[in-house]
């Protein structure tokens, strides 16, 4: 009785509405996840491209008010926290990876296809490098960062990173700083300046 009654609510059902239905109820699965994986405030939101890998407490990611979110969040299993502030933007593409502490406060603004990772990822030493990639493949996440190095990210508020650039571990970037489209930053730039290349050099101040 029931497959019958489906057959004839699929025949009555427009072939367009159904696949409106299945696409926003994945997309709502794909939000509801990202909220249950960090503490969001008020008016803040996750759209159905962004993405959280978080195997920690949900504490580790902490999201402001009236926050826009499109990217992808990573907390690693051996560590790492990520804290955005109010009224910030995340662009679509833009990957926060963390083993230490990534930290953006008020009215920042990330376009698409930026990457903030606060750790190397990887070990120095080849031959531990390799065990340990193999000990990964093998056994899932680290518990214990072994020598890999993290430093803590810090980007200050109104600063803005334009799309495809890089910031990594151990940089601060001052308040109402721009990071050029596709720059590298590997040291702190100061704030009311703008900054460009790979490696990233300051290019003026803003007035």
């Amino acid at each position: 009785m029931n497959k019958l009654i489906t057959r004839i609510f699929l025949k009555l059902i427009d072939k367009s509405m159904l696949s409106k239905v299945v696409t926003d109820t994945n997309n709502m699965k794909i939000v509801n996840d990202c909220n249950n994986k960090s503490i969001i405030d008020k008016g803040s939101m996750y759209y159905p491209e962004a993405s959280v890998d978080n195997s920690r407490l949900r504490e580790s990611i902490r999201i402001g008010k009236n926050t826009h979110i499109r990217g992808h969040f990573l907390i690693f299993k051996y560590g790492g926290s990520i804290t955005i502030g109010n009224d910030c933007y995340i662009g679509d593409g833009t990957r926060i990876w963390s083993g230490d502490s990534v930290t953006i406060g008020n009215d920042v603004l990330i376009s698409h296809n930026v990457s903030i990772v606060d750790t190397n990822a990887h070990e120095i030493n080849h031959i531990e490098r390799a065990d340990r990639y193999r000990e990964l493949i093998k056994h899932g996440a680290w518990d214990d960062k072994g020598s890999i190095i993290t430093t803590p990210i810090i980007i200050e508020d109104y600063a803005w990173l334009s799309f495809g650039s890089t910031i990594l571990r151990g940089v601060t970037i001052g308040e109402g700083a721009i990071v050029a489209a596709g720059a590298v930053v590997t040291k702190d730039v100061k704030p009311f300046t703008i900054v460009a290349g790979n490696p990233a050099v300051f290019i003026k101040n803003i007035d």
